[in-house]
């Protein structure tokens, strides 16, 4: 069965083995089978066939038929996913009752922290983590400031915006000119936008304690920085606060 890298990768993420990646596929292409059958379609030994077909089983990606002998029928993918998505929501759940639980207090029993993090942030899925957890506890204020607004990014940040705001949470949001009217109306409805002709890079200000700095062109950031540096941080929104006082407000465009 001709299946691309992408997709093999994506079952090895999932926690399957490579012996298990090969009998499921062998299942799908061929359905039922038995043990023995499988081993020969998958080209796995056979005296690792059974602890392979159980272990799948245990994961929830096939089912067996008992009988003389057993048979092996695979799950739809998208059943053995949704079983999949379940485990791994489980394992999180008792990742953060143990890391939020234990070693958050073991953090904050330092009376005072020995210095300021300045941190520069590689790779775009650490930068998205960065800013979710820094959009998850801010309480008051979230200060906003980037050159160019795609689509993808406002589908992301639209609903924690919106949940925010909900909360209270006061949402200052500046752009470069030339975003998308629909895009402007839609932030809009969640915060307070105004524009400026040009902007040098970006950032997020969070309850005026920690910021994101995006420095670089206005597509891509090549340089992104966070920071709970006092002075920094206040250097940032007072940056920001100039920046804000001189732009147009989208309602008098």
């Amino acid at each position: 069965m001709s299946v691309s890298h992408e997709t093999k990768k994506a079952l090895r993420e999932l926690g399957l083995t490579g012996y298990e990646t090969q009998a499921y596929l062998s299942l799908l292409e061929k359905g039922k089978m038995t043990a023995s059958q499988v081993s020969e379609a998958a080209d796995v030994p056979y005296s690792k066939i059974y602890e392979t077909l159980n272990s799948l089983d245990k994961k929830g990606w096939i089912k067996i038929e008992n009988g003389r002998p057993s048979r092996y029928y695979p799950k739809a993918p998208s059943e053995a996913l949704e079983a999949a998505k379940l485990r791994f929501e489980s394992r999180i759940r008792s990742w953060e009752q143990s890391l939020l639980g234990e070693l958050q207090a073991l953090y904050e029993k330092r009376a005072v922290r020995e210095k300021p993090d300045i941190w520069i942030i590689r790779g775009e899925f650490n930068v998205l983590a960065k800013l979710r957890e820094m959009l998850g506890i801010v309480k008051n204020e979230l200060m906003i400031a980037v050159p160019s607004l795609p689509k993808e990014l406002v589908d992301l940040v639209y609903p924690m915006l919106a949940g925010l705001r909900s909360a209270g949470v006061n949402i200052l949001f500046m752009v470069s000119k030339g975003v998308e009217e629909k895009t402007l109306e839609k932030i809009g409805e969640v915060a307070e936008v105004r524009i400026r002709n040009h902007m040098f890079g970006g950032g997020i200000i969070a309850d005026g304690k920690e910021v994101v700095l995006l420095l670089g062109e206005e597509d891509k950031p090549n340089l992104v920085i966070w920071a709970d540096h006092t002075g920094l941080v206040k250097f940032a929104k007072d940056y920001f606060e100039y920046l804000w006082r001189t732009a147009k407000n989208v309602n008098n465009l």
